[in-house]
């Protein structure tokens, strides 16, 4: 691999890397602050009904006396080392607790992407090969609409009609295969409408470039100048709008995992919220900086690696 391919995808990492590392200092910074502004810690620990001592020496012992702006540097000093503390509620290493939490989410939103794209793929290209005929116009008004409808709406219904209703699907936990069928739609119910409108828009202005024309000048059938020409020049606007929308799948998946009792980081990130787990949060809100960073950076690796516009650009 020549050097002129490889420079234009691996030059810009190490600005990335740079970039990465301002972008968690900022983030746990503000995040160090704005949580102690949420509560005292120290009170819920110590339960109700517990005296002034008990709760002085809960802040003595986890260092919540000292002045704030010295437990900041503390905690900087052992993020350098990726050392969030021990969890308040069950004493056990934060990080530890999200990294064991990590695999479902990141599952959970693979699946979601994947079932976007097996729907949204299809779905856009037939909107936009022939966007002007009535019924492709009822469809897309459809999709439209659908883009509007909140994913925690979706997941409710979705419970209410398969899982109570039908009692087709369960509605709790990843025990079985099939539990990943309701949350999965949930996710990918906001993004399928997105990705197959990006994908309409594509197909459809495609479809009066003038390589389409000479393509059924010689004679190519509809079908095959879709699919073999038209549709790999969508897939590069769909592959950065997934890019894009995977910060989404995280937020998201805070009310969906909630809502399904999934064993991800989004409900462990919650629960850690309401008891004021402040290493945990901190934590939490690290890795997902530093996930959704890192897929940002892959994604336009793979746009480079796809359209070679951008490979002599950066070159």
């Amino acid at each position: 691999m020549g050097q002129w391919f490889v420079a234009p995808i691996l030059a810009p990492l190490s600005r990335r890397l740079v970039e990465l590392l301002v972008l968690l200092f900022c983030v746990t910074t503000l995040l160090f602050f704005l949580v102690r502004l949420a509560g005292d810690p120290a009170v819920i620990m110590a339960g109700e009904g517990a005296s002034q001592q008990d709760v002085a020496a809960i802040r003595q012992f986890y260092g919540f006396d000292q002045p704030l702006i010295l437990q900041y540097v503390h905690y900087l000093a052992r993020l350098a080392r990726l050392d969030f503390g021990q969890s308040i509620s069950n004493g056990l290493p934060a990080l530890r607790m999200v990294i064991e939490r990590l695999p479902a989410t990141l599952l959970l939103a693979i699946a979601a992407i994947a079932m976007t794209a097996a729907i949204a793929v299809p779905l856009g290209a037939w909107l936009g090969a022939r966007a002007e005929r009535p019924a492709r116009r009822g469809a897309a008004t459809l999709v439209f609409i659908a883009q509007g409808i909140p994913g925690y709406v979706v997941g409710l219904l979705l419970i209410q009609l398969f899982a109570v209703e039908l009692g087709w699907l369960p509605s709790i936990g990843d025990e079985t295969r099939v539990s990943w069928i309701l949350p999965t739609l949930t996710l990918a119910a906001f993004l399928v409408p997105k990705l197959t409108r990006v994908v309409a828009t594509s197909v459809s202005e495609s479809m009066n470039e003038d390589y389409v024309r000479t393509a059924a000048a010689l004679g190519l059938s509809d079908a095959a100048i879709l699919w073999r020409h038209v549709l790999p020049n969508a897939v590069l606007a769909a592959t950065a709008l997934l890019g894009t929308q995977f910060a989404y799948l995280f937020s998201g998946a805070l009310t969906t995992e909630v809502i399904f009792a999934w064993p991800g980081l989004g409900r462990l990130l919650v629960n850690s919220v309401q008891v004021l787990d402040f290493p945990v949060v901190q934590a939490s809100v690290f890795v997902v900086g530093a996930l959704v960073f890192a897929v940002n950076a892959l994604t336009d690796i793979a746009l480079r690696l796809i359209d070679p516009r951008l490979r002599r650009s950066a070159a």
